[in-house]
């Protein structure tokens, strides 16, 4: 089976992060969060993968490349003008022939079971599936309505709580088959969540709803993309992370090569560090914190759940909590940020977030 990733949107909701890296370069745990969906697509043995491309398309093709470091075939098709996610896949129909596919939102951190949706999929003879989770809030997600058979028979889109008859979201993961391009337009914009899919219930054509168990997460605002790298070294979601994994003083630590702690500072929670990174002395870490490659943090620093992007440097004394330090930032001595706060270089020339392929 072949697979795409969709990875041409601006990412607009990260901005100013997305100002200065293409939004599936954006580090999650310091590997970019479509190396995290490629990985879990060979895992599931989906190794001829397309993605189509539209902003920073260089920057994505120069780390991904044809995608043999990761154990796939790559390629890409480049969108001049944006034509809505299924439209994005409508462009690609020569590349899936006449078999089963699985599509893939570029922003999503998850471990769910690629296989067992597929199967469910074939099981029940299903045109379209759509992967589902549970959720608390709603109001910020597109929900599906299924029968008892798991069949969908209507969507909601961001209800009030009160008026929701489901909670159960729409993941950004579907497998279909070959006939949905006959029930798409011929050209111009075109969606999943208030085109096709619809469309597909309303002809009363089998669309499934097969919910995962396991850890989900779209980073697409600065809260929750914070709080998934946070995720992913609490140990939350089984995806590979890179480094050395050690628990020091009752801390799990995961460093990588080339990257020290000074023995003068204290890890009050887990910590990420990435390659050729330094802690100095005195520091203070509390909650979760990552630090990317080539990242400075210099004496006496105090940090809460923070992450920082490759590149940058954290001056003395400076005080950061709930931020994040884009690539290639330099932290001002005795600064302090905290709050939600993003913090980057908007003159920076947009690049691989400091990643090599």
């Amino acid at each position: 089976m072949k697979a795409m990733v969709l990875a041409a949107g601006v990412g607009s909701r990260l901005d100013p992060l997305t100002t200065v890296m293409p939004k599936p370069l954006v580090p999650v745990a310091n590997s970019p969060v479509m190396e995290h969906i490629i990985r879990l697509l060979s895992v599931h043995g989906f190794t001829d993968i397309i993605a189509n491309l539209h902003y920073l398309p260089d920057e994505i093709r120069g780390y991904f490349g044809n995608g043999n470091r990761l154990g796939v075939d790559l390629s890409f098709r480049l969108e001049e003008q944006l034509t809505g996610d299924a439209g994005g896949v409508r462009a690609c129909r020569d590349f899936f022939g006449k078999d089963t596919f699985i599509v893939m939102m570029g922003d999503l951190v998850t471990d769910a079971d690629l296989s067992k949706i597929v199967a469910e999929h074939k099981q029940k003879k299903a045109i379209a599936t759509i992967a589902v989770k549970e959720v608390e809030d709603v109001e910020h997600f597109g929900v599906v309505v299924q029968d008892a058979d798991g069949y969908i028979k209507g969507f909601q889109e961001k209800p009030r709580r009160e008026e929701a008859r489901s909670n159960r979201a729409s993941c950004g993961i579907y497998v279909l088959e070959p006939a949905v391009f006959d029930h798409m337009p011929a050209d111009g914009v075109y969606g999943f969540g208030r085109g096709l899919f619809p469309s597909l219930v309303e002809k009363g054509l089998p669309v499934l709803g097969s919910e995962i168990g396991t850890y989900w997460s779209d980073v697409g605002t600065i809260k929750q993309y914070r709080e998934t790298n946070f995720d992913v070294i609490r140990g939350l979601i089984n995806i590979p992370v890179p480094g050395l994994k050690e628990i020091v003083d009752g801390q799990l630590r995961f460093l990588e090569a080339g990257s020290s702690i000074n023995s003068g500072s204290v890890m009050h929670g887990p910590t990420m560090l990435g390659a050729n990174s330094k802690v100095l002395s005195g520091c203070r870490f509390f909650g979760s914190i990552v630090i990317g490659d080539n990242v400075t943090v210099e004496d006496g620093v105090e940090m809460e759940n923070v992450v920082i992007c490759n590149g940058a440097r954290v001056a003395r004394g400076a005080k950061l909590k709930d931020t994040i330090v884009g690539p290639g930032y330099t932290v001002e001595a005795e600064a302090k940020h905290e709050d939600d706060t993003l913090i980057v270089d908007q003159n920076r020339e947009p690049q691989t977030a400091g990643f090599s392929g």
